[in-house]
């Protein structure tokens, strides 16, 4: 599976000497906007506090961001949906999958069994492995979990390959477990960190977004949050405004014959509705209208994944539910449309978030120097004030 690769700039250079390993605060340089920073709310629902998937009471969001020497860019997102015993009180999910040229391991028994039952890892393709390792070594070693034999480890991945030695696999089951450990449930860092480290987005660098929207409480006063790692291309449209066609980066244009869309995105939902497995999966769903709205091509090699799951207590598939027959809530599919709107806002604004937030970034791959240009600020402004 390919990233997007339309406008990376590319140079001939000489293989620099390695560098040192340099920070991801180093790297950061100044504070970029999210797309609210900008002056526009996507959709018609309100954000939680944070804006973010942690505004779901419970989840946490770990970040471990490899940059080291020239040609290291990558890292491990991790999604934890509670902070009890995921094992043992697993949570309902659903799986979505727009295009399936990726590889997201636990996927057949996420449709299998509808529930998650460890945190959920976003890395880059030849990491998938270590991911699951990380997995794991982290699960085995819980209290109480001395009998356990068998484990779903769910990692999803995008191929990072374009600014990253891909081919190096520095990741870590350290990392994962890492990353896993120091999760937290305030604000989630954004752009080119954790797993969107070395990722690309309609030629523009890429990286993790987040958002949230807030059902009102005569909706069911639910919270959905998403978390995007973007890493595909097509003709970006911020908010409705054309910006790839303006600032000239998009799949198929005319001058340009070689312009690809490849490349995937894994977006992650959490939410505290009561859903079942089978709303879960028709949430996840719904995720995808707020990729397309991005501009996405959804192309031959993209791999398109959504994972959507439930926080709510009556809903978690517990030790004693699963010893016999149980009573769970359950949302009602007439109300559901309230929250597919709210996702489908969430992701878009999530993914939206992760390219604004990104920085540009460079790196040497295969001998040549590459760098990667970060959306450039002051022109997405004078796009989105075209039509205002």
């Amino acid at each position: 599976m390919l990233r997007s690769g339309p406008a990376v700039l590319i140079a001939v250079a000489a293989l620099a000497s390695a560098l040192a390993p340099v920070s991801a605060a180093a790297q950061e340089g100044p504070a970029r906007p999210t797309i609210r920073d900008l002056g526009r709310a996507p959709g018609i629902l309100s954000p939680g506090p944070l804006n973010a998937i942690t505004d779901v009471a419970g989840v946490r969001v770990g970040q471990v961001t490899l940059r080291s020497g020239d040609s290291v860019r990558t890292g491990v997102t991790v999604v934890v949906p509670h902070g009890g015993d995921l094992f043992r009180d697993k949570v309902p999910a659903g799986l979505s999958v727009a295009n399936g040229f990726g590889k997201l391991a636990g996927a057949t028994q996420i449709r299998e069994m509808g529930e998650i039952e460890t945190p959920i890892v976003l890395t880059n393709t030849l990491s998938v492995a270590r991911g699951i390792d990380g997995v794991l070594d982290w699960t085995l070693k819980q209290p109480g979990h001395e009998d356990v034999r068998s484990v779903n480890a769910v990692v999803g991945e995008t191929n990072d390959g374009g600014l990253n030695d891909i081919r190096a696999r520095v990741v870590t089951a350290a990392d994962v477990v890492r990353a896993i450990e120091t999760a937290t449930s305030g604000p989630v860092a954004q752009g080119a960190v954790g797993a969107g480290t070395g990722t690309i987005a309609f030629g523009f660098k890429g990286g993790i977004g987040t958002s949230s929207r807030k059902l009102p409480y005569s909706l069911g006063g639910f919270t959905v949050g998403v978390l995007v790692q973007s890493n595909y291309g097509g003709v970006l449209s911020i908010d409705g405004a054309p910006v790839g066609v303006r600032l000239g980066r998009y799949y198929l244009r005319e001058e340009v014959e070689n312009e690809r869309a490849d490349g995937s995105i894994m977006i992650v939902v959490a939410t505290d509705a009561p859903l079942s497995d089978r709303n879960l999966e028709r949430l996840a769903n719904r995720a995808f209208a707020g990729l397309a709205r991005t501009g996405a091509a959804f192309s031959n090699g993209s791999g398109d994944y959504a994972i959507a799951f439930s926080t709510a207590e009556g809903v978690r598939r517990t030790a004693e539910r699963r010893a016999g027959q149980a009573s769970v809530a359950d949302w009602p599919n007439d109300r559901m449309s309230p929250l597919f709107v709210a996702v489908a806002e969430a992701t878009e604004e999530a993914i939206f978030n992760s390219l604004l937030k990104a920085q540009t970034t460079t790196s040497v791959i295969d001998g040549k120097t590459v760098t990667v240009e970060a959306l450039d600020i002051e022109a997405v402004k004078a796009v989105l004030g075209e039509g205002r």
